[in-house]
């Protein structure tokens, strides 16, 4: 007998649109692709090997911190792995050293390099060096790891603080309502960079500072959006039957109204990650965001403007921020598309001319 059709779950209805969404699906896969690199970075992006074998014995850098005396050197200070005398000790017959992809952490100096820095690009540091003679590329690499996670910590934030506060507002409407509008005109009247200003200049400039005061003021606009469509939800027939059969006014909230309002919020989540990712640059970029010597693609911009000689500094940051931000928008763009159902049902109609 053959097999009884199975109608798809709403979710999987999305995602198949989404697939169908090419630009978008590719560049969902290229930034998670990157992000996971990024937080791989320390396993191909570092200044200390992988594996050591010394007097045969085995050391693992990554790890454990050794003393330089460990490879025969003379100080008990922390190894220096790209010492030239530390380099020779491991090339001795029966040594041996595994190390990374790329021999540098975002805080790495070369002590031992001879180019003045910045320095051009070269098969020893591939995006070359900043003012300060550290590697480029390790720092936009984890430069793109903490704006991500830190967009993508804001934007959880930022989508729960806006979720609770329009959904109170659109199901109670009346006083509610008109009160707590009334108190987010309010609050988003207050100058946010002024605050920032005045904040960085009291606190010592962290991020956490960041996402505690970035969080006060993210979730206004999205909060106007959950409330338009609770107010347009609560009136629909489910929900009179939902309070019908005795249902608390939270349970239609979080079982029946909230999944049915949640379009506005999904559609908006990679534009919201653009925005905070371009916060924090901007922040960084005007020396009110991480401190150093915290990578951050701001700093690395604020660096090639005071260095135009060193082009690569600002081309190959400025290479980076605009490719995540394309590849966020392709991905809102998809998102968009396979949650609207009008425009489904017309690319559907026009496969079936």
């Amino acid at each position: 007998m053959p097999a009884a059709f199975v109608s798809p779950t709403p979710a999987r209805r999305v995602w198949r649109r989404f697939k169908a969404q090419r630009l978008g699906y590719w560049s969902l896969i290229v930034f998670v692709v990157a992000f996971v690199l990024s937080l791989a970075g320390p396993i191909w992006s570092n200044d200390k090997p992988l594996v050591v074998r010394y007097d045969g014995r085995l050391y693992f850098p990554l790890v454990k911190t050794y003393p330089e005396t460990a490879f025969g050197g003379d100080f008990p200070t922390p190894a220096d792995y790209l010492d030239p005398y530390v380099r020779h000790r491991f090339a001795l017959p029966g040594n041996f050293a595994v190390y990374p992809l790329n021999h540098y952490y975002y805080d790495t100096l070369n002590y031992f390099s001879k180019a003045a820095n910045p320095a051009p690009p070269s098969h020893e540091n591939w995006l070359g060096t900043d003012q300060q003679g550290r590697d480029v590329f390790a720092r936009l690499v984890y430069g793109f790891r903490i704006s991500v996670e830190f967009g993508l910590v804001l934007t959880f934030i930022g989508s729960v603080l806006g979720i609770v506060a329009g959904a109170v507002q659109g199901y109670f409407g009346g006083r509610i309502d008109i009160i707590g509008q009334r108190l987010i005109e309010i609050w988003s009247s207050l100058p946010e960079l002024y605050l920032l200003i005045i904040f960085a200049s009291i606190f010592e400039p962290s991020l956490l500072l960041l996402v505690v005061l970035l969080s006060l003021f993210g979730w206004i606009g999205l909060s106007d959006y959950v409330r338009a469509e609770f107010l347009r939800n609560r009136t629909q027939d489910y929900v009179r039957a939902a309070r019908a059969m005795g249902l608390s006014n939270w349970q239609i909230i979080w079982r029946h109204v909230l999944p049915n309002s949640m379009t506005p919020v999904i559609t908006f989540l990679p534009f919201r990650m653009s925005g905070s990712i371009l916060a924090l640059t901007s922040l960084d970029f005007l020396g009110l965001g991480v401190p150093p010597p915290t990578p951050s693609l701001g700093e690395l911009l604020s660096e090639g403007k005071a260095n135009l000689d060193a082009w690569w500094i600002s081309v190959a940051t400025f290479g980076v921020l605009v490719a995540t931000l394309l590849l966020l928008t392709f991905m809102g763009d998809a998102l968009r598309n396979a949650l609207d159902t009008r425009i489904a049902d017309a690319m559907r109609a026009g496969g079936n001319q």
